[in-house]
């Protein structure tokens, strides 16, 4: 027979007056569980650890000793890593023949690195070497969000006209080689970190403003954003409070790509000596002075060459894990 269903069958389920809402997990914000999913990819957690000592290492590295980044000392050159040097101290009187004797004494010195031809420490010009470099990544990062995310959050918002006369210049910038930048600058100026700069300044922030554009494209015709005009928002309310927190994901994506890039663009314009002169020290110089002593001092070629590695692995590792953590794609 059919079970027949009844009122009576149904009991009432006791509730306490006193609790109106259950909440088994506190709240995560959008950030917060980006974070722990950045958190459980240990290629990223690894690659920010490494940033990290060697971001504090070329802070402090070229503190550790006694040596500056540009001290010559010929007595010591060409001196492979943990060598004791032979140094002359000073008169020791005169033999029999009249000719000033030097006493000299053999000394344990801190050369970690080893030294270059002129007797520079390398342990130093290579933390140095990474300051600069760093920087100069830094500088392509900021330029990055203050130009190329203004620029692009502009020209899609605006859209119609102010869109178009926008976009025709980035595509001439973008038809300009870096290289021929550098060149004119060099012309006018000199080579070096303003050189450099210059040029990332011409043209190094056109990627960026070209991604928030089209995020801002997608995202302005949404219904939050319509929402908004119809309440009244203003035009910089919309684009600081509404499209831009909505567009960050992609931006720190972009500029964890664009910090490698910039730091092989440095040092590839310095391997070709287009970049930082002597007695200054980055990646690129340390590189190129390797190579031209690579077949009789290996040494002077591997540690920039880790470290320029380290660098440019680590950044990418990173900006895939954040690409991960921040796609809304990615939550379960």
């Amino acid at each position: 027979m059919p079970t027949v269903i009844t009122d009576d069958l149904f009991v009432p389920a006791p509730i306490d007056p006193s609790i109106h809402e259950e909440i088994t997990k506190p709240p995560v914000t959008f950030w917060k569980e980006a974070w722990m999913r950045l958190l459980r990819n240990k290629g990223s957690v690894i690659s920010l650890v490494v940033l990290l000592i060697i971001a504090l290492l070329a802070i402090f590295g070229p503190s550790f000793n006694e040596y500056t980044y540009k001290q010559q000392n010929i007595a010591h050159r060409n001196l492979p890593p943990k060598i004791s040097g032979l140094e002359w101290l000073g008169l020791n009187g005169k033999d029999v023949h009249g000719v000033d004797q030097y006493e000299k004494r053999n000394i344990t010195t801190n050369y970690w690195f080893g030294t270059d031809e002129f007797g520079r420490d390398i342990w130093t010009r290579v933390w140095k070497g990474t300051q600069i470099s760093l920087f100069i990544a830094l500088v392509a990062a900021l330029l990055d969000l203050c130009i190329g995310v203004l620029y692009g959050g502009i020209s899609a918002f605006y859209g119609g006209k102010v869109d178009n006369v926008m976009q025709r210049i980035i595509e001439v910038l973008v038809g300009i080689p870096n290289l021929i930048i550098i060149i004119l600058f060099i012309l006018i100026l000199e080579p070096g970190i303003t050189s450099i700069i210059l040029a990332m300044v011409i043209t190094g922030w056109v990627g960026m403003a070209r991604v928030v554009r089209g995020q801002i494209l997608q995202l302005k015709s949404q219904e939050f954003v319509l929402a908004s005009r119809t309440l009244g928002a203003s035009n910089r309310r919309l684009i600081g409070k509404h499209l831009l927190p909505n567009v960050m994901g992609p931006i720190i994506v972009t500029l964890m790509f664009t910090i490698p890039t910039a730091i092989f663009f440095e040092a590839f314009l310095s391997f070709i000596g287009l970049g930082l002169q002597a007695p200054l020290a980055s990646l690129g110089v340390l590189i190129d002075d390797g190579y031209k002593a690579m077949r009789f001092f290996t040494y002077k070629l591997i540690f920039p060459s880790i470290v320029i590695s380290a660098v440019m692995i680590c950044f990418n590792l990173l900006g895939d894990g954040l690409r991960d953590a921040l796609d809304p794609k990615m939550r379960k």
